[in-house]
């Protein structure tokens, strides 16, 4: 009958120790916590102030720079300062052009910055490489072409297209020769996107694209049509002329959307009865463009469409047309008996201040 006390009183000792030796790790880890805290303040407020000192040292540099007056003898770039020094100076290049932009460029040269760079983009963390591509792309820096590519392959979209962006920086038609396949292909970019690195390479872009082009399958063929007219390029007549006669909807849409030029006006003439609506409305968009003022009467014609939005399209190309004066155009109006078209055609003048 003494034991179970006994036993009890045990077990109470057992717990209260392991509640008091619970509560004292706690304890500990709580402190350790508020340790680290205290630590990463004051890191990021050291950091604050190398930045800061950075900063004040190399900015009057580098505005001298912009204006024209490069000091004779830089200052020593100390390893703290890189990194504030880098984010500073594409801060500043992404605003400039010409003469400022190649002065700066002179700068980071001269402070071996383009050497840095290069070492960041293979090894640093995910923000250092992405600001090391950026200002590599800036320096249209040869030697990080390898480093560029390599991290243009990574399955991160933002890396690969910040990586894109300095590849064509540092060669236009190499990296147009690589990227305009690439980007056909990834429909999961948008267009937007590409366009916009695109555009930095200029006509390379273009040729590039006029090459790869009569290679693509009918699947493909839209969205790199749709690309060249994102970039407004010109494209070969009888590459669009082929497009244009194509079978499938989807090419035939995307050519009548890069008609810049009136070689191809043919074929888009003959568009204009096409049975499917939407090509129509494509159809006068481009005659709107690229046409004539013999094409008044085609586009008359179209007033009279079934579909509303090939009447309003046709009646904005009428508007479009060179030399067709607002005389003839009320000619136009008043020579109309389809209410309809005559309604349209009243609505889109009104809406470009002809009326």
């Amino acid at each position: 009958m003494q034991a179970l006390p006994a036993a009890g009183a045990a077990h109470a000792d057992v717990f209260i120790t392991a509640a008091l030796w619970t509560g004292f790790a706690a304890l500990l880890l709580t402190a350790l916590l508020g340790l680290q805290i205290i630590a990463m303040r004051m890191s990021l407020r050291r950091r604050k102030r190398i930045d800061a000192r950075a900063l004040a040292r190399w900015r009057p540099v580098l505005n001298a720079a912009i204006v024209g007056e490069i000091p004779a003898a830089l200052p020593p770039l100390r390893a703290s300062e890189r990194l504030p020094f880098l984010r500073l100076w594409a801060h500043l290049q992404g605003s400039l052009r010409g003469e400022a932009s190649e002065a700066l460029n002179e700068v980071a040269r001269r402070a071996g910055i383009d050497a840095y760079a290069r070492t960041l983009l293979g090894r640093g963390a995910r923000p250092a490489r992405l600001l090391a591509a950026l200002v590599l792309g800036h320096l249209r820096d040869r030697q990080a072409w390898d480093g560029l590519m390599r991290m243009a392959e990574l399955p991160d979209d933002t890396m690969s297209l910040t990586a894109l962006w300095a590849l064509v920086r540092v060669d236009p038609r190499a990296a147009s020769d690589y990227m305009v396949p690439l980007f056909i292909a990834r429909e999961d970019w948008a267009l937007s996107l590409a366009a916009g690195i695109l555009q930095q390479a200029g006509e390379a872009a273009g040729e590039a694209l006029a090459q790869h082009l009569p290679r693509l399958d009918a699947a493909r063929l839209p969205r790199g049509l749709r690309i060249a007219e994102a970039l407004n390029a010109a494209l070969p007549a009888g590459l669009l002329a082929a497009a244009l006669r194509s079978e499938a909807m989807p090419v035939v849409i995307a050519a009548l959307r890069s008609v810049r030029t009136p070689e191809t006006i043919a074929e888009v003439r003959a568009l204009l009865a096409h049975p499917d609506w939407q090509v129509r409305v494509q159809a006068a968009r481009a005659l709107g463009r690229v046409g004539e003022r013999a094409d008044a009467e085609r586009l008359v014609a179209l007033l009279g469409d079934r579909e509303w939005w090939v009447r309003y399209r046709a009646a904005q190309a009428l508007l479009e047309l060179p030399a067709l004066p607002r005389a003839e155009l009320e000619s136009l109006r008043a020579g109309l008996t389809d209410r309809f078209a005559a309604d349209m055609l009243s609505q889109a003048m009104a809406e470009s201040g002809a009326a």
